[in-house]
């Protein structure tokens, strides 16, 4: 699979739940530091993802905002 996105943060599913409609999967990329994504249910079963898998998250946005 090819694909246009540059940041690709590998890590690995720490935690998945999976609700009627949607799923939150929280991925471990470095110690103590983890991204958070919400998908489908449809996803996670046709992806086949489980606690422990190797992915990565694909960050694709137009602007980052930076707040103090």
């Amino acid at each position: 699979m090819q694909l246009s996105a540059r940041n690709l943060v590998p890590g690995k599913v720490k935690e998945l739940t999976v609700g009627l409609v949607n799923a939150e999967v929280v991925i471990e990329i470095a110690p103590g530091v983890e991204v958070v994504s919400v998908i489908t249910k449809n996803s996670v079963e046709r992806m086949d993802i489980k606690v422990g898998d190797e992915v990565k998250a694909m960050v694709k946005a137009t602007s980052v905002m930076i707040a103090k």
